[in-house]
């Protein structure tokens, strides 16, 4: 509500680059369901989508989870360079285009990236001033494989790959600007949320602040 007879202010809006965020786990953590419910209440994100050569699951969308690609296809494009970062994960290869991201970067998009720590040491790497990185764990391992199981995805040879891999996975924590367990998933979502307002708060980001404060300054 506005004071009676005042006029509602009117937002200022200053040029802002977009950010890399980053959310790894191992899986059954929860970073996917965080991932989607994050890009259904966040407008000013979108998610970047990764190509795999991986074969598409029952409940997935090509072009829209993943850009499902066969391994020749994929080894074209990292010779090409068309990758931000690539890894082998699973004896699947997955992969981030360049392209899109850094032109929704430039445009002050935020992006979202569901990958594991080897594709974030890479974006560390080569952009590590747009990167923001959270690394997400369960409470227990009992539940990390509860989750697993429920989700009735994989075959039980897959589950039980999954749950070996995910010791050395959580060694990595300390790789990531922030950490999360996952507990509760509402209360992760708010902390991811928090964790996106600060980022984007960050001065070196907001690559229009020098011109506008010169503007407040000359009174303009």
């Amino acid at each position: 509500m506005t004071l009676e007879g005042a006029r509602p202010s009117k937002s200022v809006e200053i040029l802002r680059r977009g950010l890399m965020l980053v959310l790894s786990s191992p899986s059954g953590a929860g970073k996917t369901t965080i991932s989607r419910r994050l890009l259904d209440i966040d407008p000013g994100l979108v998610l970047s989508i990764s190509a795999t050569t991986r074969p598409m699951r029952p409940s997935e969308q090509g072009g829209v989870d993943y850009d499902f690609v066969d391994h020749a296809t994929f080894d074209r494009l990292v010779a090409e360079g068309a990758f931000l970062e690539h890894a082998k994960v699973f004896d699947h290869q997955y992969g981030t285009p360049r392209a899109a991201v850094e032109h929704s970067l430039a445009a002050g998009r935020d992006v979202l990236f569901d990958i594991d720590w080897q594709g974030t040491q890479q974006l560390a790497q080569s952009a590590r001033a747009d990167l923001v990185s959270v690394f997400i764990l369960p409470p227990t391992i009992a539940a990390l494989e509860q989750r697993l199981k429920t989700r009735a995805q994989d075959s039980a040879d897959v589950v039980a790959r999954r749950m070996a891999k995910a010791a050395d996975e959580m060694s990595h924590w300390a790789e990531y600007d922030y950490i999360i367990v996952n507990d509760d998933l509402e209360v992760s979502i708010q902390r991811v949320r928090a964790i996106l307002l600060a980022e984007r708060l960050k001065r070196h980001r907001q690559v229009g602040l020098a011109e506008f404060v010169k503007g407040l300054r000359e009174g303009t």
